[in-house]
């Protein structure tokens, strides 16, 4: 594209890429002066021209070079959200969006209304998991990516002829004005507790961060709100668009009623402008209900029937690292979840107190992230306390952090039961499998699906707690050879 056609009263030059971090080696690229917690980019103006940058876009004072094109902004994460859009002939506009944030449930409704849409429309998904539109399936960037790389996967999407995208919108990613530029037709919102509070600083600060993308919808849009929760009529009520409710205990737009929890199943009534409709799925736990209902109301309210949103629900796939069960053929339970805050954690706990006889045990394996949200460690120790027989403490995403004193800060929590602390966290699912007997229930969160973990020096490759898990069930219990 032609940087006149990007600016103003610009130079007719070729442009070939948008450029945020001036190490990444680029061609005929602009480089946007954004400043952020640690660094500013106007001290890596330099580095950006050797590394391709042909225009610099600023608004402190810089020294300037021949043969670059400076041009002043006084906002440049606004010029960003602005020039990308056109750079990529704004693809949320071509696409239905469907946005969701809250503390948890983000990556559950945003791939159930993936794969409930998918086999009747196209339909993409970024977020936690991973990034996904027809047959591409790439590794996560950040829960919300920033807005050149987000940008540039929704015009993959308008290319590969998706024709909707379900993506995660976290706190950070509003704050940060990652999706200032995207055109949503449907923003869901779950629930507010305990997260990012490292971050935002209070739970005002946090909840002010989610308002700011109901603040900004257009009014032809859709606002959907778990109307349990008790901050959702205060986080729409500057919104412009369609108020929608959802919810169980209150009277909603999408109510669930005559709920029915079983190990392998839930079925329910769901009640949407006084029709009932019998919905029986595949998806267990309470807190599951509340995301197939923030899904069924996204979709039902951008024209999917509830007919075809019924015929997907008994057969959802399997959410990666969410309630994933592990189902080898042992005599116990084993469920990976992705639960990292207060609430996450204990709506699992509470849904293995539900499955596992009085007489059997709850075997927890978690941890807490290094530089991350002190105070919640304390918080997991007491619902593991609470909820749990056996508690097995081991890293997660430690960074430079020491694994160790981490375990002891959640530790602080437990006062009944007993506790040990693995610090290697494959060693620490091997020995909940080791000491699991029949109908006990173990649980491996924090994690969930991810391939990773964040150490000192950056990301190491993991396996995954649902693979670790299966090679531990084989070796350990069915004495298979694991190679």
């Amino acid at each position: 594209m032609l940087l006149n056609q990007l600016f103003d009263d610009a130079p007719r030059i070729e442009i070939q890429q948008l450029m945020m971090d001036s190490r990444q080696k680029c061609k005929d690229a602009i480089f946007f002066c954004l400043k952020g917690l640690e660094n500013d980019g106007h001290h890596y103006v330099d580095m950006a021209i050797q590394n391709g940058a042909k225009v610099i876009v600023y608004s402190d004072d810089i020294a300037k070079k021949e043969d670059v094109i400076y041009i002043k902004v006084n906002d440049v994460t606004k010029a960003l959200n602005i020039i990308c859009n056109k750079f990529y002939q704004y693809p949320s506009q071509k696409l239905k969006m469907y946005g969701v944030t809250g503390t948890n449930g983000k990556s559950s409704v945003t791939t159930l209304i993936r794969n409930i849409l998918n086999p009747y429309q196209k339909c993409g998904y970024i977020g936690t998991i991973s990034i996904e539109y027809g047959d591409v399936k790439l590794p996560p960037l950040l829960t919300t990516p920033n807005v050149v790389d987000l940008q540039y996967y929704l015009d993959a999407m308008v290319k590969d002829d998706v024709k909707a995208c379900a993506l995660e919108v976290s706190s950070i990613g509003i704050e940060q004005k990652r999706v200032d530029g995207i055109h949503f037709d449907v923003c869901v919102y779950t629930n507010l507790t305990h997260d990012h509070l490292d971050y935002h600083g209070t739970i005002e600060d946090y909840f002010h961060a989610k308002k700011k993308l109901f603040d900004m919808m257009h009014p032809n849009s859709y606002a959907i709100i778990n109307i349990d929760d008790p901050y959702a009529l205060k986080m729409v009520e500057d919104c412009h668009a369609n108020i929608v409710t959802y919810g169980i205990d209150h009277v909603a737009d999408y109510q669930a009623c005559n709920i029915q929890l079983m190990a392998d199943k839930t079925v329910l009534t769901l009640k949407v402008n006084q029709q009932e409709y019998r919905i029986e799925t595949n998806l267990v736990a309470l807190f599951n209900v509340y995301n197939l209902l923030a899904a069924i109301s996204a979709l039902h309210k951008t024209g999917l029937s509830m007919d075809l949103i019924i015929q997907q629900l008994t057969q959802l796939k399997q959410i990666e690292g969410r309630m994933e069960k592990v189902v080898l053929g042992q005599p116990f339970n084993v469920i990976v979840d992705f639960a990292h805050t207060p609430d996450g954690i204990e709506k699992v706990m509470k849904y293995a107190q539900e499955i596992t006889p009085k007489e059997r045990r709850i075997i927890a394996v978690f941890g807490s992230a290094g530089k991350r949200d002190f105070k919640k460690r304390i918080m997991f120790g007491q619902l593991a306390d609470k909820y749990c027989d056996m508690i097995i403490l081991t890293e997660d995403d430690p960074r430079d952090e020491n694994v160790f004193q981490i375990a002891q800060e959640i530790a602080e929590g437990i006062k009944k039961k007993n506790h040990i602390i693995i610090e290697d966290r494959s060693n620490a699912i091997r020995q909940a499998i080791e000491m699991a007997t029949a109908n006990d229930t173990i649980l491996i969160l924090g994690k969930g699906d991810e391939a990773f973990i964040y150490r000192e020096f950056g990301r190491e490759v993991y396996r995954g707690d649902q693979n670790v898990a299966k090679d531990m069930i084989k070796r350990y219990y069915f004495k298979e050879e694991i190679n």
